[in-house]
C-alpha cells in the first residue's frame, strides 16, 4: 500500500474537509472521469474507480478516523484498524448510483442532465424567421405561417406500436431504462448504473412498428398557425408561442416556437429604436423665408409644418409622438425627426444664373466672403 495515493489528494481537498466539501469534490470529478462519459478509456475508468474507493471511505465517519490514523493500513487484512481477517469493507455492495441519488435524488441521471429517458421529457422548441414589412412591424399586424415539424403520429396516438398492438415493457431493464453491471474493487462490489441497450433508455420496447412513424410515435406534418405581429418589434426580436413546438414525450409539454422578425426597409423612413427618420427636401427661397410644408407620415396622411424663415441646411424637426410605439408598452410612441435638406438646382437657364449672380452682388461683401470669412476665422483660432 506505499504507493497507493493519498485519498485527500485523488479527492484534490485537504485533509480538514467537511462533508459537503467532499461531496462536492467527488460529484465533480465524478461526472469527469465516469465510465459513460468516457466510453473505452480505460484510464479514465481507473481514475473514476480511484476516486470512488477514496469517497466511500472519507464519506463514513469511522473509516475516515481509521484511514487518518493508520492511513491505507488500516484497511489491509490483520492490521490494527480492521482486525484479523476483514478491513473496514468486508463485502460491502458498493452502489455508485445510490451515490449519486444521494446528490440529484431518486431517478437522476447526473450525466445527461436530466432525469431517465423513461419519464416525461419536453419536446423540443422549434426556431423560424417571418420576414415582414416595415409598416407592419410599427402598426402591429396578424400574419399566417407554415412551418413543418414533427406531430403525434394519428394512427398509433404516439405509441409507436402498429394498431391492436402495444410497446411491451423492455425485458433487459424490466421497464427502468437502465442496467446495472456489477464489478469488483478493493471496496468489493461495485455497481455501475448504465442506459439500456436494448431501449435506450426507454422502458419499453416495439414488436411491431407504425407503419406510417416506424415506430417513433411522430410524423412530420405542416402546421398552419395565426400570429399577432406587435406594434412596435425591431429586427432580431422575437416571438414565442407556447406549446407550437415539438409535441413532448411520455406526457411531457410541448415545447414552444420562437419567431425572429426581419423587417424589410421603406422607401423613405428609417427606424432607430422607437424613434422615425425623414428627409425632406426645401429651396433655397423657402429656407431664407420660411414657408409651409406637408410632412408625410408613415400611416399614408400629411402634417402641415411651418419652416422658420433662415432655415439652415440641415436643420431637424422633432415631431413628438409620430414615431414608434414601444413594444412593451404602447403608450409610450417615439418621435418623428425631420431633417431639412436644401436642394440645389443643376440646370439652370442663363436667365436664372444672372438673376442669381445679380442676388449674390445685391447681398454686399459680408453674404458674397462669408465662406472666405469663415475660413479666416479658423486661421484665427489656430494661431
Amino acid at each position: 500500500m506505499a504507493d497507493k495515493k493519498d485519498y485527500y489528494e485523488t479527492l484534490g481537498v485537504g485533509k480538514s474537509a467537511t462533508d459537503s466539501e467532499l461531496k462536492s469534490a467527488y460529484r465533480k470529478l465524478a461526472k469527469k472521469f465516469h465510465p459513460d462519459a468516457n466510453p473505452g478509456n480505460a484510464q479514465a475508468e481507473a481514475k473514476f474507480k480511484e476516486l470512488s474507493e477514496a469517497y466511500a471511505v472519507l464519506s463514513d465517519g469511522d473509516k475516515r478516523a481509521a484511514y487518518d490514523q493508520y492511513g491505507h493500513a488500516a484497511f489491509d487484512s490483520g492490521a490494527g484498524g480492521g482486525g484479523p481477517g476483514g478491513g473496514f469493507y468486508g463485502n460491502v455492495n458498493f452502489d455508485m448510483h445510490d451515490i449519486f441519488n444521494s446528490f440529484f435524488g431518486d431517478g437522476a441521471d447526473i450525466f445527461g442532465g436530466g432525469r431517465r429517458r423513461n419519464g416525461p421529457r419536453r419536446g423540443a422548441d422549434l426556431q423560424m424567421r417571418m420576414q415582414i414589412k416595415f409598416e407592419e412591424a410599427v402598426f402591429g399586424a396578424t400574419k399566417e405561417v407554415q412551418l413543418q415539424a414533427n406531430e403525434i403520429c394519428g394512427i398509433c396516438k404516439g405509441s409507436g406500436a402498429k394498431p391492436g398492438t402495444h410497446p411491451e415493457t423492455c425485458k433487459e431493464c424490466n421497464g427502468s431504462g437502465q442496467v446495472r453491471a456489477m464489478q469488483q474493487t478493493l471496496l468489493g462490489a461495485m455497481t455501475t448504473v448504465r442506459t439500456c441497450p436494448a431501449c435506450r433508455g426507454e422502458g419499453k420496447t416495439i414488436k411491431d412498428p407504425c407503419t406510417p412513424c416506424r415506430g417513433s410515435g411522430k410524423v412530420r406534418g405542416t402546421k398552419t398557425l395565426q400570429i399577432t405581429v406587435p406594434k412596435g418589434i425591431d429586427s432580431g426580436q422575437s416571438i414565442r408561442l407556447a406549446g407550437k413546438g415539438e409535441p413532448g414525450e411520455k406526457g411531457g409539454p410541448d415545447g414552444d416556437l420562437l419567431i425572429t422578425m426581419q423587417i424589410q426597409p421603406h422607401k423613405i423612413f428609417t427606424r432607430q429604436g422607437n424613434h422615425l427618420y425623414l428627409e425632406i427636401p426645401i429651396t433655397f427661397v423657402q429656407a431664407a423665408l420660411g414657408d409651409e410644408i406637408s410632412v408625410p407620415m408613415l400611416d399614408g396622411s400629411e402634417e402641415k409644418y411651418n419652416i422658420k424663415a433662415g432655415t439652415q441646411p440641415g436643420a431637424t424637426v422633432n415631431l413628438k409622438g409620430k414615431g414608434v410605439p414601444s413594444v412593451r408598452n404602447n403608450r409610450n410612441v417615439g418621435d418623428l425627426v425631420v431633417t431639412l435638406n436644401i436642394s440645389v438646382p443643376t440646370q439652370l437657364t442663363e436667365n436664372q444664373k444672372e438673376q442669381l449672380q445679380a442676388f449674390n452682388e445685391a447681398m454686399g461683401d459680408d453674404y458674397v466672403n462669408h465662406e472666405q470669412n469663415w475660413f479666416d476665422k479658423i486661421k484665427q483660432y489656430f494661431k
